[in-house]
């Protein structure tokens, strides 16, 4: 049984006897058993649930995420009634978890599910890989979880249990360092129990080899671990690029018309498309007051209104994104006509905006404001 791993810049074979895969194998499942959390997408073998689960948490913690997936399981029990589904209903169903692409993806693939494949959640690694959102992680995990099918699953957690075991220099973030882990992960697998198998190994990451002060005393592979041995545990993962942030300051104007509100709907291709929101104002620099009123997009937006007719009620509000780092003020505005130009916008009445997706920034600022409301 052979693979890579990275010495003095030279890549060698090493050679471990398949008792070996097989002893590590066999001690992380024995740990799953006894550690695990009990979770409502495990033990299953559904693949619509499994995905849903799947996508939910690829970019939310599984505290946060368990309810938002019972809400839409009970809503969407199954591909067809997500299918069938109007866009804005499953929007609004995700509300909170952001990343909204992923809701339009599940979306669009139920109805290729539907289309293509009668219905029937397909049961092929390749046909599941196909589907609009699902990547090599996702499909593995579905195959492997509902069909038992020996696809490795390497995610972050797979990551920094392998790279600290093996003290491997390879950074995950390569195409190169994706193979090997993918590679690696494989060959310790135990394929007669890859669901098992996939399941333990993300599940020891996640609560006992953490990315932050992992308790390696108590941690079966102590004796085995080579960057305990070494002492440089929290080295690893090693990673190659670090994320550019970039940070933007948003300007939010929650403009009443007697009982009546404007809402924008994001057109644009991004995180928060087909969501709604307030009218809003972007910026690279925060502005004082002074200076957003000076802009030519505060004079289009407000060509005749005056400054007395604003109230801010929420003043940099921090969101942060994978990419951005968000900082959002929000104005009440008071006006009895609004101008002829505001053709982009829909007027809907206070409380029923409620029917309308909106990202996690507005839910943010109407919890605010209903507070204050009741003061």
């Amino acid at each position: 049984m052979f693979f890579f791993v990275y010495d003095r810049n030279i890549y060698v074979f090493l050679q471990l006897e398949m008792e070996e895969f097989r002893f590590i194998a066999f001690k992380l499942i024995e740990w799953y058993k006894v550690h695990r959390r009990i979770l409502p997408w495990r033990d299953i073998s559904d693949p619509y649930l499994i995905w849903i689960s799947e996508i939910i948490l690829q970019q939310t913690r599984v505290v946060q995420g368990l309810d938002y997936y019972n809400r839409f399981i009970e809503r969407f029990p199954d591909v067809h009634s997500l299918s069938v589904a109007d866009e804005q209903d499953v929007l609004k169903y995700w509300q909170g978890l952001g990343y909204y692409s992923r809701a339009r993806n599940l979306h669009a693939a139920a109805r290729y599910i539907e289309s293509h494949f009668d219905g029937k959640f397909p049961k092929d690694y390749k046909a599941i890989l196909s589907l609009k959102g699902i990547g090599e992680y996702t499909a593995a995990a579905i195959a492997s979880f509902a069909f038992n099918a020996p696809y490795p699953v390497v995610d972050g957690n797979v990551f920094r249990f392998l790279s600290r075991f093996f003290a491997i220099e390879e950074p995950i973030d390569t195409n190169k360092g994706k193979k090997l882990f993918t590679e690696l992960a494989g060959q310790i697998m135990d394929q007669p129990q890859a669901g098992l198998f996939n399941q333990a190994i993300m599940e020891f990451g996640a609560m006992q080899c953490t990315p932050a002060s992992p308790e390696c005393s108590l941690c079966p592979f102590e004796s085995q671990c080579s960057a305990y041995a070494s002492g440089k545990v929290n080295h690893f993962p090693v990673k190659r690029n670090k994320t550019k942030i970039k940070t933007l300051y948003l300007y939010y104007f929650h403009i009443r018309t007697g009982n009546h509100i404007h809402l924008r709907k994001q057109k644009e291709k991004g995180i928060w498309q087909n969501l709604y929101e307030f009218p809003r104002i972007e910026s690279e620099i925060p502005l004082e007051w002074e200076e957003l009123i000076g802009t030519d997009d505060f004079k289009s937006l407000f060509p005749s209104v005056e400054p007395a007719h604003f109230r801010l009620v929420l003043k940099n509000q921090k969101h942060v994104l994978t990419h951005r780092i968000l900082y959002a003020c929000f104005y009440e505005v008071k006006i009895e006509e609004p101008p002829e130009s505001w053709t982009q916008f829909i007027v809907v009445p206070s409380e029923h905006i409620d029917e309308y997706p909106i990202h996690r920034l507005m839910q943010i600022y109407l919890e605010n404001y209903e507070n204050i409301c009741k003061k």
